[in-house]
């Protein structure tokens, strides 16, 4: 039977009214890690793996141990030869992965290992806590350091309250001293010096390595990775005990830290992936700790939200960590969040059993106050709702509400940090400038020939707008979390296809005779359009016309 092709533009039109648009592995060198790492990163074969279907380390794996040979030989053993090699190094040639998507199944790989990302995704993401411990004090320097928090003190606008916590916590009491306005170093410092705790809230904003550390594996997730740092002096403690509704990884960078990590309260699975954030626990309530350790600089500590913890500096040194954390609100509640109301909707449009009245005396049986009542009513009154509930399935528009969630996904994202390759071949190493008196080298020439492709995997996507089609995007937005509006360009109806091709295309670059679109100019015109918006890159730098 012969299946019709509809085109991307109808059918974004027609998911258009269905969602309303709102807005403990040791290890024994540095140079063992990077050369397991890169392994993985030259695609150099490994034993296969079995996966169920409903896995969901399934799409982490894939990425994982099916990347391809981007790197030269010598850049490989130059790094796994290299025992003081920096994060900074890493990252750099970490950018000469072609694809992105590797190169953020590549990071995660580093920031777990020894832990491979199958087995992590399988057996302990959302599951239970994992400690690493590495003894190696240097794994992950370059990151962030006191000195880093004390130039950014000194040298940038940091907010009391918005971008800085000064935090306590003594005695059973969680206190928090945030004065009024900018946080100077002098006053910082002072209150550090007298046994408060530090809290950076948006280190990606004065980081340029964290930002780059977090924009690489935001698409590892699919979700925001944000990140708070913690400085601590010896001794003390600056928060109680609580759960999040994030899922984190702690990475110690500086001195050391005692955590003790707590069952989520209650018992069973119920209990798991709780999604809001909890009050202060009191020592008493908590109960015994399922995991008590000391991180040392090096030292990875992951726990699943809604799991207790509390962590305390020892005598004898101060910590400074960095957390890391993805998975707010990204839950199968939070998708259907998107969907009922939409699906209700539709159905009292389209069903007339969703539109009949209720019944005349229903108030007098139903109801907190009348649920002890033995009423017959009642039975058939929760049967017509079970029904009702059967039926609203049906018209649940998941598409659509999953492009909802990508669109408040995109508006989290943080923009890319490109690389010097994605400078050069994008309009943001565009030639264009002024020499002599006059501009010179406006306009580069895109030709039929010219190979393109979107500048990063995840940076845009096709998503409905009433009776229009966006093309949402991340590449302008603000390294300060929703500083900017979300950001998209609306796209013709005769280039939606075209678009769709390219976004199915990536990593491999095509070129702009190959677009579905009507005509040569049609081609050319798209393609012009996304460079000049900085949304695709060419294999090639463009040349001057």
């Amino acid at each position: 039977m012969e299946t019709k092709r509809v085109s991307a533009f109808e059918l974004y039109r027609s998911l258009s009214s269905a969602v309303p648009v709102a807005l403990n592995a040791q290890v024994t060198s540095t140079s063992a890690l990077r050369s397991c790492f890169i392994s993985v990163l030259l695609g150099e074969r490994l034993p296969p793996v079995s996966l169920a279907s409903h896995s969901p380390s399934r799409e982490f794996s894939h990425l994982c141990f099916n990347t391809s040979h981007l790197w030269s030989l010598q850049n490989a053993r130059d790094m796994q030869e290299d025992e003081t090699s920096s994060l900074d190094s890493f990252l750099t040639s970490l950018s000469k992965v072609n694809s992105s998507r590797q190169r953020a199944s590549a990071l995660f790989h580093w920031l777990i290992n020894p832990v491979s990302s199958e087995n992590f995704f399988r057996d302990t993401w959302e599951k239970k806590p994992l400690l690493v411990r590495r003894q190696k004090p240097d794994y992950y320097h370059g990151l962030f350091s006191t000195t880093e928090f004390d130039r950014i003190l000194r040298t940038d606008n940091v907010q009391f309250g918005v971008n800085l916590d000064v935090t306590s916590y003594s005695n059973g009491k969680r206190k928090t001293h945030n004065p009024p306005g900018r946080a100077l170093s002098c006053s910082v410092w002072k209150y550090y010096e007298s046994g408060c705790s530090l809290r950076l809230l948006n280190p990606q904003a004065f980081s340029s390595t964290v930002w780059n550390v977090l924009s690489i594996l935001q698409e590892m997730f699919g979700s925001m990775v944000g990140a708070n740092i913690y400085l601590t002096p010896a001794g003390t403690q600056g928060f109680a005990p609580h759960y999040d509704d994030i899922e984190a990884f702690v990475v110690q960078l500086e001195g050391k830290k005692h955590w003790r990590v707590y069952s989520p309260r209650g018992t069973g699975v119920d209990w798991l992936w709780l999604s809001c954030i909890s009050a202060n626990f009191s020592q008493s309530v908590i109960g015994k700790p399922i995991m008590e350790v000391v991180l040392e600089a090096g030292d990875l500590l992951y726990f699943p939200r809604g799991f207790i913890h509390q962590g305390d500096c020892l005598p004898d040194a101060h910590s400074l960590h960095i957390t890391i954390s993805s998975y707010q609100r990204n839950s199968w509640g939070d998708l259907l969040m998107k969907m009922v109301p939409a699906a209700l909707e539709m159905a009292m449009e389209e069903d007339v059993e969703f539109r009949k009245g209720l019944p005349l005396d229903y108030l007098s049986y139903m109801g907190v106050q009348n649920s002890e009542k033995n009423d017959p009513r009642r039975v058939e009154f929760q049967k017509r709702v079970d029904s009702l509930m059967k039926k609203l399935a049906a018209y649940a528009p998941v598409d659509a509400a999953v492009d909802q969630k990508a669109r408040e996904f995109l508006h989290d994202c943080l923009p890319p940090v490109l690389t010097p390759d994605e400078k050069t071949t994008s309009v943001f190493g565009a030639p264009a400038r002024w020499e002599d008196g006059e501009v010179v080298d406006v306009e580069a020439q895109i030709r039929a020939q010219t190979r393109i492709r979107f500048i990063r995997g995840g940076i845009a996507r096709l998503c409905s707008n009433g009776e229009d089609v966006l093309l949402c995007h991340t590449i302008e937005n603000s390294r300060v979390y929703h500083k900017e509006e979300p950001k998209s360009l609306e796209i013709k109806s005769e280039y939606t296809d075209a678009v769709e091709f390219l976004i199915h295309s990536y990593p491999k670059f095509v070129t702009v005779a190959s677009l579905p679109c009507d005509t040569a100019e049609d081609k050319v015109l798209l393609a012009e359009m996304l460079y000049e918006q900085g949304l695709i890159h060419t294999s090639e730098p463009l040349q001057p016309k």
